[in-house]
């Protein structure tokens, strides 16, 4: 129970994150606006030591863990803009780009 009571806790801390920040800034991963669903995530993941999170589309969070092992994310694609210049997330920014905020659709894991 004890884990369910935390997720309802952070669920609600990130919602609150999300409504003190006025406007949203843009996603960093694919550069669109935010939509009403915001994930956070870790530039560093946190089973790397990662704290710093950013806040990103849901369909972005899933396809940057779908794409990079989280060993790579925390070696190379720590920073924004170098995530944003993997090939398999362009490929994805360039997709997603004409799609609104709150664009869902299933994610694959790369080949």
């Amino acid at each position: 129970m004890v884990g369910r009571v935390k997720r309802k806790a952070g669920l609600a801390e990130a919602a609150a994150r999300a409504a003190r920040e006025t406007p949203p800034p843009p996603c960093p991963i694919c550069g669109r606006p935010l939509g009403a669903k915001v994930e956070w995530h870790h530039l560093v993941p946190k089973s790397e030591g990662g704290r710093v999170t950013a806040a990103v589309h849901p369909i972005c969070h899933r396809t940057v863990h779908a794409l990079i092992p989280n060993a790579e994310l925390a070696r190379t694609y720590a920073d924004p803009a170098a995530l944003a210049a993997h090939p398999g997330i362009a490929r994805f920014a360039r997709w997603i780009a004409d799609k609104p905020a709150d664009f869902h659709a299933p994610t694959r894991r790369g080949r």
